[in-house]
């Protein structure tokens, strides 16, 4: 709030306080309660049903008028009032989570016409590694074109990832709803004649613990970045288990070091290595020998190949 006159400010903590009541009550509509009955008894980790259920709710899209016009109502009543919402915004759109629990995500949003126009044809396409069902509300009689690669399995290496190939396109209409596989499939939105109007349900469960961009071009991998929240919590918190110095923390490396994803169970390894290499070397040496991913087993040895030596004329010295 620096730079912020008094009475501005005061209008908005004033406008933050009388918002709370509002958005208590919108939590309590009809609304809402439906968006929670819908997910409530769906288990998190059944990716089938909960996709079933988001496509049911996506078949048809009035409920989101009745989800938003409490706040639009709000808004229009105090522009300083802020709907409950994580919002992004960027060059080509804007969104909104409107719902979240943790089955779903089921989010909103505008992707401008003018925007995608101005820019230069994507050279690249994500794979995002969940599942997504989309209804395009306005379509803005865009085209979405497909791509489809293998699954990244437990094994995955980039080097040897095969090319992704691009599918038929498909012209949009008004109310369909697509439904996208994002750990084999990846789409695109083109040439919207008018401004492109979603609602997207976002599966948590059986995400790939992997985001791919392949190029459009020739349809090779281009660079690989986790897609997975909670492994990157992790590996944040390991990090600053090390930067502090918790020695003391090795039960909580250790068990990183198990985890099913792959990456984290490196990256747990690093960071304890530059912790304690000592107390690591024991798992260490049983990743080299037995991890699930050759590419672990491949860097723990290497690894294990420049740590020995050195930890042993530690010891002689």
């Amino acid at each position: 709030m620096n730079g912020m006159d008094a009475g501005t400010r005061a209008a908005l903590v004033a406008a933050r306080e009388a918002g709370r009541g509002t958005i208590r009550k919108w939590r309590h509509g009809d609304a809402h309660r439906m968006l929670e009955t819908v997910f409530a008894d769906c288990a998190a980790k059944d990716a089938e049903e909960v996709t079933h259920r988001a496509t049911r709710l996506l078949d048809d899209g009035g409920w989101a008028g009745a989800l938003l016009q409490p706040l639009i109502d709000a808004i229009a009543a105090d522009p300083l009032f802020e709907p409950p919402f994580k919002a992004s915004r960027d060059g080509l759109r804007i969104g909104a989570v409107l719902f979240d629990c943790p089955a779903v995500a089921v989010s909103a949003c505008v992707t401008s016409a003018a925007a995608m126009r101005r820019r230069p044809p994507p050279t690249a396409c994500t794979f995002s590694g969940r599942i997504v069902v989309t209804r395009f509300v306005r379509a803005g009689s865009a085209t979405l074109r497909r791509w489809r690669t293998a699954p990244a399995g437990p094994d995955f290496r980039a080097a040897e990832a095969p090319p992704c190939e691009e599918r038929e396109s498909l012209r949009l209409a008004d109310g369909e709803v697509h439904a996208i596989d994002g750990r084999c499939e990846a789409q695109l939105l083109a040439d919207a004649g008018s401004d492109v109007v979603t609602l997207a349900a976002t599966i948590r469960a059986g995400a790939a613990p992997l985001m791919r961009e392949h190029a459009i071009g020739d349809g090779k991998l281009l660079r690989v970045a986790s897609g997975d929240d909670q492994a990157s919590r992790a590996e944040m918190l390991l990090a600053f288990l090390r930067l502090a110095g918790r020695a003391d923390a090795a039960p909580q490396f250790d068990a990183a070091t198990r985890d099913p994803a792959f990456h984290l169970r490196w990256a747990a390894m690093r960071e304890w290595l530059a912790l304690d290499a000592r107390a690591a070397l024991p798992r260490l040496e049983a990743m080299a020998a037995g991890d699930p991913h050759i590419e672990i087993r491949e860097a723990a040895g290497r690894t294990l190949a420049a740590v020995r030596p050195r930890l042993s004329a530690t010891c002689r010295a």
